[in-house]
């Protein structure tokens, strides 16, 4: 009887969480108390189900499941990111047989009058960017060459395009992501916490972000080294620097990982992926322009930080001014002698370990940067279901509050937001890393 009981309450539950889904893509992100509200329950709904699991699944109901969850959001425009118009505007210059990275949106324009079409209009005057270079890798222009050209002079069906090819990413991560916990011998029912994860959702079908391939691609990265396929794994880790720049920084955890340090194989299809997804910035040196762009993102903006805003702060205390240009030159490199040395302290030598290890890495890199957009925390997710850490589950509901800023006219954060974000991560990361043997709060 209680078995039938629940299978009713989880049937109940996703059908309650579809709907929710279906009006949360239709909230503007400006109306941060209905977001908070909505994206609440989902998250509740979503922690429901996993406690109301076994630890043994049907992978076949919770897939279909989480595609209905996905097909919710599947036929509205982006709420919470206006990102999606930057990526169908290059690849729209793509399409036209010219390179993204020449010019700013606003030189093409001006050059190229007679030539915009209303589809080009409609992307111009949504850019958010339109003064900066392109600051996406050549792997993801591809994928953006096919929204233009699934797109054909209509804007909706290029983000159908991009939504098709983002689905099918998803699909891979949900079978690999099974694979893998069967292979580190963790319950099935952690698929749940990413398969039904509303930030993951949200971000991924909803918004067109691209970190569930990059997820995708260190899965792939982690099962080809399972199979001692090196040359693979290494081309899937180059790919996924082909996609987002970041996965670069688990480059030290290899050197000093027994299973690659020494393999001619791994490093070989990691440079040549890296060859192929980087060549094009080599024509009419395209990679001044790029790296100007990446200069300019990390030196200039700010959003939803932590650490940097106490050092920010600090800055103004000091000097009277902000010292974003110094500061974030300070923690790059803290980053990365804090990446090196804990690459060579824990000196993984299992592929648990090494899971572990990138789970700290990308924990160490987020917390010292000054913008932390929700959806950079989408591969750490993924990965520390694979491993008993769970700040990246708490981190997925806790930055619901960065959107409080795009409540006010000039996206200005409130601090006491930006406090109950932190305090649960900070809580977590305690409990995960500094009172390890004590009772996890949703893995053992």
């Amino acid at each position: 009887m209680n078995s039938k009981r629940n299978q009713v309450l989880k049937y109940l539950t996703v059908l309650l969480m579809t709907v929710l889904f279906f009006v949360l893509a239709q909230v503007p992100r400006t109306e941060f108390w209905w977001t908070l509200s909505i994206f609440a329950l989902l998250f509740a709904g979503m922690v429901f189900l996993f406690f109301l699991s076994e630890e043994k699944v049907n992978p076949t109901k919770i897939f279909w499941a989480g595609i209905l969850l996905r097909l919710a959001v599947f036929g509205f425009a982006p709420q919470w990111s206006d990102d999606v118009y930057r990526f169908l505007w290059d690849g729209e210059l793509l399409e036209m047989g010219e390179n993204p990275y020449l010019k700013t949106p606003n030189e093409w324009q001006r050059g190229n009058q007679n030539a915009v079409d209303a589809e080009l209009k409609l992307l111009f005057q949504n850019l958010n960017s339109p003064d900066y270079y392109s600051v996406y890798p050549p792997l993801n222009q591809a994928v953006f060459w096919f929204g233009a050209k699934a797109s054909m002079g209509i804007a909706w069906n290029g983000f159908m395009g991009l939504r098709l090819i983002l689905l099918l990413g998803e699909i891979g991560v949900f079978f690999l992501l099974l694979r893998l916990l069967h292979t580190f011998q963790k319950p099935e029912n952690l698929l749940i916490l990413y398969w039904f994860n509303p930030l993951v959702i949200l971000e991924i079908t909803g918004n067109f972000h691209f970190e569930g391939l990059v997820l995708l691609f260190l899965l792939f990265c982690i099962a080809a080294l399972k199979r001692k396929k090196m040359a693979l794994s290494g081309g899937f880790w180059g790919l996924a620097i082909g996609m987002k720049l970041l996965p670069l920084m688990l480059a030290p955890t290899f050197l000093f990982f027994t299973n690659t340090r020494r393999r001619i194989a791994f490093w070989a299809g990691g440079g040549l992926a890296l060859i192929l997804s980087f060549a094009w910035l080599w024509l009419d040196q395209s990679y001044l322009n790029f790296l100007q762009s990446l200069r300019l993102y990390q030196g200039k903006f700010e959003f939803n930080a932590s650490v940097y805003y106490l050092f920010r702060e600090v800055g103004f205390w000091v000097q009277g001014y902000n010292i974003i240009g110094v500061l974030t030159k300070i923690l790059s490199l803290g980053t990365l002698v804090a990446i090196v040395f804990f690459s060579w302290k824990k000196k993984a030598s299992t592929l648990p370990e090494l899971v572990d290890l990138w789970v700290l890495i990308y924990l160490i890199y987020l917390i010292l940067q000054p913008v932390v957009h929700p959806w950079y925390l989408i591969p750490a997710l993924g990965l520390s279901l694979l491993t008993n850490k769970n700040t990246f589950l708490i981190w997925t509901f806790a930055s619901i509050f960065s959107y409080q800023a795009y409540g006010n006219p000039d996206f200005k954060e409130n601090p006491l937001f930006l406090f109950i974000e932190y305090a649960l991560v900070f809580a977590v990361i305690f409990l995960d890393y500094f009172l390890p043997k004590s009772k996890h709060l949703i893995q053992s």
